[in-house]
């Protein structure tokens, strides 16, 4: 049965989610501590999972101390030898402190997650934000069942700013895997949609290979209809507020296609 690593380090806070929707996809799934290295080196995964949270409580900034953690030499071998890596948020601000993405130049810092430039405030922001799947994305095994429809997905961050370095905003463009949008796919033009600032409307980012997709919102937050708010606009908004009480439990939610994707480029079953 195919497998995937949930990585649990101080301060993790969706390592129980992230496991249950694999689990649920068809992907078996267990949780590692960051100490458990020899562990996680015998079981050798199929896919590997860096969840949300605040791991060693965001100090020096989020994801650096994590980066540098023993356990992270076996997601980078991993990484190396083509199996999918997810990072979710906090996941997400590990891999670019890891150097895993986006791998211009391997295990070096080359692009970063800022504080958010959010309109009117400052600090942390959680609401509803929509995605497109760019142009060009190579075969990313996290993203191979999503169409070109808008998917809804709940942001829970202080710093998601994706930044770049002017003469590397060319070449980050191509491993932009996921922008943010407007409800109707319309790329985002500034604040409300952009929630963040994020340079080139970044939502989430590749490595080169695109095997490993670093994105800052949650998709293990909407993979139930149920959890889609009834007052969120388009389709998925529509679906939510057209079931019936009976069908909420049992319908998909708009975060259930990354963890379909995975499933089905690991040849899952249903």
């Amino acid at each position: 049965m195919a497998s995937a690593a949930v990585i649990r380090f101080p301060g993790s806070n969706c390592e129980f989610e992230t496991a249950e929707v694999l689990r649920r996809s068809g992907v078996d799934s267990r949780i590692y501590n960051w100490n458990q290295t020899l562990e996680l080196s015998s079981a050798r995964a199929d896919a590997y999972v860096l969840p949300g949270g605040f791991s060693f409580q965001d100090r020096v900034r989020a994801g650096v101390i994590a980066s540098r953690e023993r356990i992270m030499d076996i997601i980078y071998e991993e990484a190396a030898q083509g199996k999918p890596v997810l990072g979710i948020c906090n996941g997400a601000q590990i891999l670019l402190e890891a150097g895993l993405v986006p791998g211009w130049k391997p295990g070096a810092v080359q692009a970063a997650l800022a504080s958010n430039m959010v309109h009117g405030r400052s600090g942390y922001l959680s609401r509803w934000v929509f995605l497109k799947k760019t142009t060009g994305v190579p075969s990313c095994p996290w993203l191979q069942a999503m169409g070109d429809d808008p998917v809804p997905v709940p942001i829970a961050h202080a710093e998601g700013r994706f930044v770049f370095r002017p003469d590397d905003l060319n070449r980050a463009s191509g491993q932009v895997a996921l922008a943010y949008c407007d409800p109707e796919g319309t790329e985002a033009a500034g604040w409300p949609d952009n929630p963040n600032g994020s340079m080139l409307n970044a939502a989430a980012l590749m490595n080169t290979r695109g095997n490993v997709l670093a994105m800052m919102p949650h998709p293990e937050r909407a993979y139930d209809l149920w959890q889609v708010p009834s007052s969120l606009a388009g389709s998925w908004g529509d679906a939510r507020r057209a079931a019936s009480p009976g069908d909420l439990g049992a319908d998909p939610g708009p975060g259930e296609i990354i963890f379909r994707g995975l499933a089905e480029y690991l040849g899952v079953q249903k």
